[in-house]
């Protein structure tokens, strides 16, 4: 997958992306990652990328011309992506981001982030994007953040990425749940035991198990993924018993 950042700070990316699973990627040739500054695209002897609004107001605006020039520019440089890509602008009006979008991103040969700063973006650069996404219901300096979180999220779901192969569907919210509760050598500490089913052996029932907590810890702590999770006839089964048993 290629990744194009257009941005204005991209000495930012260096640490996150410097770091951990993103850099295995990038090395292992799974990641192709690049920076457009569109700064370099202003028209100006000064490169100003933002202006005032019209009709007054606090803040900056970045301008529509830099931005459309540096977009048209890795568009056009990467021309072989166009048939599965998808530009994607980091902005607080579009939906949440979650594990269910990140599968469905990691599915684009290249994905382009548009990241902007200061006060917002003049209405008509959100054109050149396919859509908006938000990461939550808060406001940060840039999309730089934002744009790092998705990117950290996608990666994972590229084949090759992660050390075991079986690792991201055991993540919460792959499949709408949260995790299961995980446990390591020693096999007590400080009057805490590991479940006996975890050193059993039996694989079906380690499965069992684990399903079974990742759904109590879903009730427990977001009861309203469970509403939308795919829940198997077992599943509602075990949990309407939980119910009862916790209405007794």
């Amino acid at each position: 997958m290629r990744i194009d950042m257009v941005t204005i700070f991209p000495e930012m990316f260096a640490g996150p992306f410097g770091d951990s699973i993103t850099k295995r990627a990038v090395d292992n040739g799974i990641l192709d990652i690049h920076f457009t500054n569109f700064r370099d695209y202003a028209e100006d002897k000064h490169h100003h990328v933002d202006d005032t609004p019209f009709g007054g107001g606090a803040g900056m605006v970045i301008k529509p011309e830099p931005m459309y020039k540096a977009v048209r520019d890795v568009l056009g440089k990467t021309q072989e992506f166009a048939a599965n890509r998808r530009v994607l602008i980091m902005d607080p009006s579009g939906p949440t981001f979650t594990q269910e979008k990140a599968k469905e991103l990691a599915g684009y040969d290249q994905l382009i982030f548009i990241c902007g700063h200061y006060e917002g973006f003049d209405a008509r650069i959100y054109k050149l994007a396919d859509e908006a996404i938000s990461i939550g219901d808060f406001i940060l300096t840039g999309g730089e953040l934002p744009a790092m979180v998705i990117t950290d999220a996608v990666s994972r779901m590229l084949p090759g990425v992660l050390g075991a192969p079986d690792s991201a569907p055991t993540d919460s919210f792959y499949e709408g749940l949260l995790e299961f509760p995980q446990y390591t050598r020693p096999r007590e500490f400080e009057g805490m035991a590991v479940p006996e089913v975890l050193l059993s052996g039996n694989h079906a029932k380690i499965r069992q198990w684990r399903r079974e907590q990742s759904l109590l810890v879903t009730k427990k702590y977001r009861p309203d993924l469970l509403e939308k999770a795919d829940l198997t006839e077992k599943d509602r089964i075990f949990l309407n018993l939980q119910n009862d048993a916790e209405d007794e």
